[in-house]
C-alpha cells in the first residue's frame, strides 16, 4: 500500500495546549496542526515514519532508531508533557536494508539497553510536538491499541524516527526519500509521513540568532515550493540563504520531496506564521487521484 497522507508538521512545543494556553502567539498554527492530525485519523494512519533535525544524529548518514520505544517529556513555567510510544522495529529495519542495497548511508542507533527490543530512545520537541498532535497526545479519539498485548495506554500509530546528517549531499536526503516510498509501497499498512520542520529562526533581533532578511525570503521560498508542489525545487537554495535564515527544515523536506516521486503527492498550505524568532509552516499532502 503506497503512502496514503503526510505532513510538513513545526516543532514549537508551546503549540501543545497543555504546555502553553496561547500557543506561545501560535494560535493559527495550533488549529492548523489539529486540522493536521485530523487528516492523518481520517486517512486511518497505522505507522508514522517522523524524520527531524533533532534528534539522535550521527555525523554522514541518516540515523534510524533501532529501538523498542521512545520517551520523552517537555516542559516550559511549570507545564510538562509526557510521551511513551512504541517503535516498529521491523520498518526500520526493512528501510536500512534498503537504503545500503541503494547506497544510501544510514545508521541504526540504540540506547541504553543492549538489546534494541528493551531499547528506549530518548525523544526530543522535534518528535514529540508533531506526534502529539498525531494520535500521541490528548486526541486519540479514533486510535485503538496498537499491538495485540500492548499496555492499556499504548493509542495511537507505530513510530519509526529518522535524523539527516547535515554534511551529506541534498540529494541523498531525495534518494532516502524514493527509498522510503518504495517501501511504503510494499507494505501492506497505512503510513503516514511527517517532516518536522522549523524554518527561518533570524526574523527578530531578539532571538537566539539575531535578524537577517534571510530568513523572510527563504520562508516565502518555500512556501511557493508548496504551494507549487514543487518541493524538490528547494534543493537549489543558496548555502548562504540556508545558513543565514538559519533553517532546519530542508533536509526533511528534501526526504519528502523523494517520496513524491514514488508517490505522487497533492500538497494544501494549511498555515504560515512567525509568531516569534522562527517561522512555522503547516502543509499537508495526498496521493495525487488518477
Amino acid at each position: 500500500m503506497p503512502l496514503v497522507a503526510a505532513q510538513i508538521a513545526p516543532h514549537g512545543f508551546d503549540l501543545i495546549h497543555d504546555i502553553s494556553e496561547d500557543a506561545g502567539g501560535g494560535l493559527k498554527t495550533r488549529a492548523a496542526m489539529e486540522q493536521a492530525g485530523a487528516f492523518f485519523a481520517d486517512a486511518g494512519v497505522e505507522v508514522i515514519v517522523l524524520v527531524g533535525p533533532h534528534g539522535v544524529r550521527v555525523d554522514g548518514a541518516i540515523c534510524l532508531d533501532n529501538v523498542a520505544r521512545g520517551a520523552g517529556l517537555l516542559s516550559r513555567g511549570g507545564n510538562t508533557v509526557e510521551m511513551n510510544v512504541p517503535m516498529d522495529r521491523e520498518l526500520v529495519l526493512e528501510i536500512d536494508r534498503r537504503c545500503q542495497a541503494a547506497g544510501v548511508k544510514t545508521a541504526l542507533a540504540g540506547y541504553a539497553g543492549n538489546r534494541a527490543d528493551q531499547s528506549v530512545v530518548p525523544m526530543d520537541w522535534g518528535a514529540m510536538t508533531p506526534l502529539w498532535f498525531n494520535g500521541h497526545g490528548d486526541n486519540r479519539v479514533g486510535y485503538g491499541s496498537v499491538l495485540a498485548g500492548a499496555p492499556a495506554d499504548d493509542h495511537g500509530p507505530l513510530v519509526v524516527l529518522a535524523t539527516p546528517s547535515r554534511i551529506l549531499p541534498r540529494q541523498a536526503m531525495v534518494d532516502f526519500g524514493r527509498v522510503l516510498g518504495e517501501t511504503f509501497r510494499d507494505d501492506p499498512r497505512k503510513i503516514g509521513f511527517i517532516a518536522s520542520c522549523d524554518w527561518g529562526h533570524s526574523h527578530t533581533e531578539s532571538g537566539p540568532y539575531g535578524y537577517h532578511p534571510a530568513a523572510a525570503i527563504v520562508d516565502k521560498q518555500v512556501t511557493d515550493a508548496i504551494e507549487a508542489n514543487d518541493l524538490l525545487s528547494l534543493i537549489n537554495l543558496p548555502d548562504d540563504d540556508v545558513a543565514n535564515a538559519a533553517i532546519d527544515g530542508l533536509w526533511q523536506t528534501l526526504m519528502l520531496a523523494g517520496v513524491q516521486q514514488i508517490t505522487p503527492l497533492d500538497g494544501t498550505l494549511l498555515s504560515y506564521e512567525v509568531p516569534d524568532y522562527f517561522g512555522m509552516i503547516v502543509a499537508t499532502y495526498t496521493p495525487t487521484e488518477a
